[in-house]
């Protein structure tokens, strides 16, 4: 029997997949726990009708992180840190001060797990931050770092 699967099982397939399965194993197991559906030519017909859809909206996500990227990349943050003498900063600029920045001054609420610094910013000046919008896209932030 072809069942369509409503959820990944494990040894069988992913949601959305069409497989054979015995009769038994579907009519006793499968459907009665909602991990699947018979594959008859409506439901064949449903699964396409979803998928299409989220190739639609997955497309259309790209698109907006692409637009979001591209916005990010034109402007820049400021931020300040305490500095000692001979220029010696105290601490470092956490990626939650930097998410709050950017809600603060460019609008944009980005989560502090998404935005990732390749070395710690400790000293004063310009510094680049990547912030991932979409599996596919990553922004490049500018972080201007002046003096208390």
């Amino acid at each position: 029997m072809k069942v369509i699967l409503l959820q990944d099982v494990k040894s069988l397939g992913k949601k959305g997949q069409m497989v054979e399965v015995n009769n038994g194993y579907a009519s006793n197991y499968i459907i009665p726990k909602k991990l699947g559906v018979e594959a008859t030519s409506k439901n064949v017909n449903d699964l396409k009708l979803q998928k299409a859809n989220q190739d639609k909206l997955a497309a259309e996500q790209l698109a907006q992180a692409k637009d979001l990227a591209a916005s990010i990349a034109e402007k820049s943050i400021d931020l300040q840190m305490k500095v000692g003498e001979g220029g010696k900063a105290f601490g470092t600029i956490s990626t939650k001060e930097i998410a709050t920045a950017v809600k603060d001054q460019l609008g944009y609420d980005i989560d502090k797990k998404k935005i990732s610094v390749d070395e710690p910013i400790k000293t004063l000046g310009t510094h680049d931050v990547k912030i991932k919008l979409h599996p596919k896209v990553t922004a490049q932030l500018k972080v201007k770092v002046t003096e208390k």
